[in-house]
């Protein structure tokens, strides 16, 4: 595959930045979060946001899918939401004496999951299929989801009252975890100023479309990875497995996703190849939400972060050119 070529990288840069200006009108003083998110949707990935209640988690996913003209939908989840709610149903219609399908909330170009730990281990499970196949499979029929497909899911922290743990499979298929934050107090002032007049979300126009995002995300599968860098993660992936504070190591699917973002990330500094620093720098979000500290670890009060930090630590860095 050719590497990505300067002007396709000024486009990339041109376009992410009228998404990135788009959402900041929504959340505010928040710029990391946002370019994960960002990073994120150029790697074909899925997002997962993690945090306390109140913070914005919903309000970030909504402004990304607004920014970007394609379909969007919404899945409220609920312990009461069925599986078919999610991938959709076969109806018998009484006219035709045929069996058709309705299609469920997973049909859209982005999928914005809210709360999604409140459903049960069986209705999140519906979701596994589409996030790693971006495809749905109802009565021995297989449905092909329309590209770009993304999901965006917010959940509270399993400590929340009415919370179900996601299961494993489920966590390994979203590309990253990011964690918005309380506001610095600045920001927290100009939100009260912004928001109490009117709701900014229901300005939000789009700033881009699916085809856009389709091209922005050719020129990031364009940029190159050197073999040194390919070994680097690997080996950081490695170390996980082999540690022994942790009952579960990352999957070679993480290893994949950490490479994928770490090509979104450099596309979007403007370079055509990986450094070891992007690597390095996606290790907490891509990594640590699949990770499972041991039961001494746990009882130690050791955090997967503080594991996956350490572990970083102890793997040497390559050095040389990106080639």
């Amino acid at each position: 595959m050719p590497r990505a070529a300067g002007a396709d990288l000024e486009t990339l840069a041109r376009l992410t930045g009228r998404i990135r200006e788009n959402i900041e009108r929504v959340i505010e003083g928040k710029p990391d979060v946002v370019m994960q998110a960002l990073t994120v949707l150029l790697a074909e990935g899925h997002l997962l946001i993690e945090d306390v209640p109140g913070v914005g988690k919903t309000m970030l996913s909504k402004a990304l899918a607004r920014s970007i003209d394609c379909s969007v939908r919404r899945i409220q989840f609920t312990p009461d939401l069925l599986p078919s709610d999610v991938t959709g149903v076969s109806v018998f219609n009484q006219n035709t004496r045929e069996f058709e399908f309705r299609p469920g909330g997973v049909f859209a170009n982005i999928v914005v999951g809210d709360e999604i730990n409140r459903a049960s281990p069986k209705t999140q499970s519906a979701l596994l299929e589409c996030m790693e196949e971006r495809q749905v499979t109802v009565d021995n029929t297989t449905y092909q989801l329309q590209a770009p497909f993304m999901v965006i899911a917010t959940q509270n922290p399993i400590e929340m009252e009415g919370t179900y743990a996601l299961p494993e499979a489920q966590r390994d298929r979203f590309m990253a975890r990011v964690s918005v934050g309380y506001p610095v107090e600045a920001a927290e002032i100009a939100m009260l100023d912004s928001h109490t007049g009117h709701n900014p979300l229901a300005d939000l126009e789009p700033v881009t479309d699916a085809a856009e995002v389709h091209t922005m995300i050719g020129i990031v599968g364009a940029v190159y990875v050197s073999a040194a860098v390919q070994r680097y993660a690997v080996t950081l992936a490695t170390a996980t497995r082999r540690s022994d504070e942790l009952a579960l190591g990352a999957s070679p699917r993480a290893t994949l996703h950490l490479v994928r973002a770490a090509k979104a990330r450099a596309a979007m500094r403007g370079r055509d190849f990986v450094l070891p620093d992007d690597v390095t720098a996606l290790t907490r979000p891509v990594l640590a939400h699949r990770l499972l500290p041991s039961v001494e670890a746990a009882m130690s009060g050791r955090t997967t972060t503080a594991i996956l930090d350490s572990l970083v630590a102890s793997v040497p860095v390559p050095a040389g050119e990106p080639g």
